[in-house]
Protein backbone atom coordinates (compact mmCIF):
# COMPACT_ATOMS: atom_id res chain seq x y z
CA UNK A 1 0.00 0.00 0.00
CA UNK A 2 1.42 3.48 -1.08
CA UNK A 3 2.22 6.21 1.31
CA UNK A 4 2.36 9.70 0.56
CA UNK A 5 3.49 11.89 3.96
CA UNK A 6 3.92 15.53 2.56
CA UNK A 7 6.09 18.41 5.22
CA UNK A 8 7.08 21.84 5.12
CA UNK A 9 4.36 23.54 4.63
CA UNK A 10 3.88 27.26 6.54
CA UNK A 11 3.17 31.05 6.36
CA UNK A 12 5.74 33.00 4.36
CA UNK A 13 5.08 36.76 3.35
CA UNK A 14 5.49 37.48 -0.53
CA UNK A 15 8.44 37.39 -1.90
CA UNK A 16 9.60 34.13 0.49
CA UNK A 17 10.73 30.75 0.23
CA UNK A 18 9.42 27.55 1.52
CA UNK A 19 10.67 24.09 0.73
CA UNK A 20 8.12 20.83 0.64
CA UNK A 21 9.19 16.98 1.17
CA UNK A 22 7.00 13.89 0.59
CA UNK A 23 8.10 10.95 1.96
CA UNK A 24 7.35 7.85 -0.20
CA UNK A 25 6.89 4.36 1.43
CA UNK A 26 4.97 1.02 0.04
CA UNK A 27 6.70 1.19 -3.30
CA UNK A 28 9.58 1.17 -5.32
CA UNK A 29 9.76 4.96 -4.99
CA UNK A 30 12.55 4.83 -7.93
CA UNK A 31 10.73 3.72 -10.96
CA UNK A 32 7.85 6.20 -10.31
CA UNK A 33 7.34 9.15 -11.81
CA UNK A 34 6.13 12.01 -8.86
CA UNK A 35 4.19 15.60 -8.77
CA UNK A 36 3.15 18.12 -6.31
CA UNK A 37 -0.77 19.12 -6.79
CA UNK A 38 -2.02 22.76 -5.50
CA UNK A 39 -5.53 22.97 -4.38
CA UNK A 40 -6.34 26.59 -4.23
CA UNK A 41 -9.47 27.78 -1.80
CA UNK A 42 -12.43 27.13 -4.20
CA UNK A 43 -10.51 25.85 -6.78
CA UNK A 44 -9.91 22.24 -8.06
CA UNK A 45 -6.20 20.29 -7.67
CA UNK A 46 -4.01 21.55 -9.99
CA UNK A 47 -0.65 20.09 -11.21
CA UNK A 48 2.22 22.39 -10.14
CA UNK A 49 4.76 20.54 -10.97
CA UNK A 50 6.07 16.68 -11.97
CA UNK A 51 9.52 14.62 -12.21
CA UNK A 52 10.09 11.44 -14.08
CA UNK A 53 11.80 8.34 -12.91
CA UNK A 54 14.29 9.48 -15.23
CA UNK A 55 14.81 13.33 -13.79
CA UNK A 56 12.85 14.89 -16.51
CA UNK A 57 11.16 17.82 -15.10
CA UNK A 58 7.78 19.86 -16.06
CA UNK A 59 6.25 22.64 -14.74
CA UNK A 60 2.52 24.82 -14.79
CA UNK A 61 3.45 28.03 -16.03
CA UNK A 62 2.41 29.50 -12.80
CA UNK A 63 5.79 27.90 -11.32
CA UNK A 64 8.10 27.80 -14.24
CA UNK A 65 11.31 29.82 -12.51
CA UNK A 66 10.02 30.14 -9.23
CA UNK A 67 9.90 26.23 -8.30
CA UNK A 68 12.05 23.12 -8.85
CA UNK A 69 11.12 19.84 -7.85
CA UNK A 70 13.77 17.35 -7.62
CA UNK A 71 13.47 13.90 -6.01
CA UNK A 72 16.27 11.69 -3.80
CA UNK A 73 15.69 7.60 -4.88
CA UNK A 74 18.04 7.13 -2.03
CA UNK A 75 15.39 8.16 0.84
CA UNK A 76 12.22 7.65 -1.51
CA UNK A 77 11.42 11.77 -1.18
CA UNK A 78 10.41 13.84 -3.81
CA UNK A 79 10.48 17.95 -2.89
CA UNK A 80 9.83 21.31 -3.97
CA UNK A 81 11.80 24.60 -3.60
CA UNK A 82 9.32 27.48 -3.98
CA UNK A 83 10.93 30.70 -4.17
CA UNK A 84 9.60 34.50 -4.96
CA UNK A 85 6.17 33.12 -3.13
CA UNK A 86 2.79 35.03 -4.08
CA UNK A 87 -0.78 35.14 -2.21
CA UNK A 88 -2.07 32.96 -5.32
CA UNK A 89 0.54 30.17 -4.54
CA UNK A 90 -1.27 29.85 -1.09
CA UNK A 91 -3.28 26.67 -1.17
CA UNK A 92 -2.68 22.73 0.31
CA UNK A 93 0.08 21.02 -1.26
CA UNK A 94 0.17 17.19 -1.96
CA UNK A 95 2.51 14.73 -3.88
CA UNK A 96 1.25 12.20 -5.89
CA UNK A 97 2.99 8.92 -7.68
CA UNK A 98 2.53 8.45 -11.65
CA UNK A 99 3.12 5.16 -13.86
CA UNK A 100 5.16 6.15 -16.82
CA UNK A 101 4.06 4.68 -20.38
CA UNK A 102 7.18 5.53 -22.42
CA UNK A 103 7.05 9.61 -22.43
CA UNK A 104 3.26 9.26 -21.19
CA UNK A 105 2.99 9.62 -17.08
CA UNK A 106 -0.67 7.92 -15.57
CA UNK A 107 -1.05 9.62 -11.98
CA UNK A 108 -2.68 8.11 -9.45
CA UNK A 109 -5.74 10.14 -8.41
CA UNK A 110 -6.74 7.34 -5.68
CA UNK A 111 -4.02 7.94 -3.40
CA UNK A 112 -3.07 10.89 -1.88
CA UNK A 113 -1.65 12.22 1.54
CA UNK A 114 -2.92 14.49 3.93
CA UNK A 115 -1.32 17.39 2.29
CA UNK A 116 0.70 20.27 3.55
CA UNK A 117 -0.91 24.17 3.83
CA UNK A 118 0.84 27.11 2.58
CA UNK A 119 -0.21 30.15 3.00
CA UNK A 120 1.24 33.15 1.48
CA UNK A 121 0.29 37.04 2.63
CA UNK A 122 0.23 39.98 0.75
Amino acid sequence: QVQLVESGGGLTQTGGSLSLSCAVSGTIFASHAMAWYRRAPGKQRELVAGITSGGKTTYAGSAKGRFTISRDNAKSTVYLQMNDLKPEDTGVYYCNIGREFGSAVVWNDDTWGQGTQVTVSA
